[in-house]
């Protein structure tokens, strides 16, 4: 049997129903090893810009391959995620976007929206996310994609020093 992934995930109050419905999917699949940064009750909310850190770091530390962070529209997580160091969040709204994310972006976290994506949808979207390898389906870019993704990395550089 494969290694299951690792994968981080954490939500403000606005994510917290989709969270629950995410990390109940990702629990059933038994390829994932669910790393859960709360919040765990709408009775102890916590803001985007203290729970985005905690997937962020554990990203960054290798504690998780990935990660995912839902608050109302997914922006402000991704904001806050994309402040650390080796760590690549997209926004997704959709099964497209999700899968797009990781290949064209190499993205290891993506951000939803509590407020924008119903439960079903957030679990389609994960499930189109962690399905699909940097560029996969797009191989005839794979050079293009991948030079893109070094360049990004020398910005990071150049910027987190």
């Amino acid at each position: 049997m494969a290694d299951k992934i690792k994968l981080a995930i954490a939500c403000d109050l606005s994510g917290f129903p989709l969270k629950q419905e995410v990390v109940k999917y990702l629990r059933e699949r038994g390829d994932i090893d669910v790393l859960d940064f709360g919040i765990d009750s709408a009775d102890a909310p916590k803001p985007y810009f203290e729970q985005a850190p905690k997937v962020a770091k554990a990203v960054q530390s290798g504690e998780a391959e990935k990660g995912i962070l839902i608050c109302g529209t997914g922006q402000g997580m991704a904001i806050v995620a994309n402040k650390h160091k080796g760590v690549y969040a997209c926004v997704v709204d959709d099964i497209f976007s999700g899968e797009r994310a990781k290949i064209v972006n190499n993205s290891n976290v993506i951000t939803m929206g509590g407020w924008i994506t119903a439960p079903f949808l957030g679990c389609q979207i994960v499930e189109a996310w962690l399905a699909v390898g940097f560029t996969q389906k797009m191989e005839f870019k794979k050079d293009f994609l991948s030079n893109a993704f070094n360049e990004v990395i020398e910005v990071e550089k150049r910027n987190f020093r």
